[in-house]
């Protein structure tokens, strides 16, 4: 059996509402796991800092360093994901998307530097 769209897309923004001092809050899909994954990248981050305290060998100091740069871009590709089947996805929708699209193709920009 086939699943709908909605069921397909289970990590979705719930909500992106503009708050009174003009910021924008929402209620992450799977905070738990995501805070999980960037508390390992904080010990990761925290193991490199040691390393280099104990004047451990470069190569192993820029492999920790390419593995915290990859596990922060997953972390990136996960909230990127909900925000797109969500909030994009809402505001396409609702009234064609102009400002939103215009928001994420800027942070896709910045993600690739």
């Amino acid at each position: 059996m086939a699943l709908s769209h909605k069921e397909h897309a289970v990590d979705v923004c719930e909500s992106c509402a503009p708050l009174d001092d003009d910021s924008r809050r929402v209620e992450q899909p799977r905070k738990k796991a995501l805070t999980n994954r960037v508390r390992r990248i904080e010990g990761q981050v925290g193991g490199v800092l040691n390393m280099i305290e104990n004047d451990r060998y470069c190569v192993d100091i820029l492999t920790q360093i390419s593995a915290i740069k990859s596990a922060l871009d997953g972390v990136s590709i996960q909230i990127l994901s909900s925000h797109v089947n969500g909030c994009v996805r809402r505001a396409v929708q609702e009234d064609g998307g102009e400002d939103a699209i215009d928001e994420l193709l800027q942070v896709v920009r910045r993600m690739m530097r």
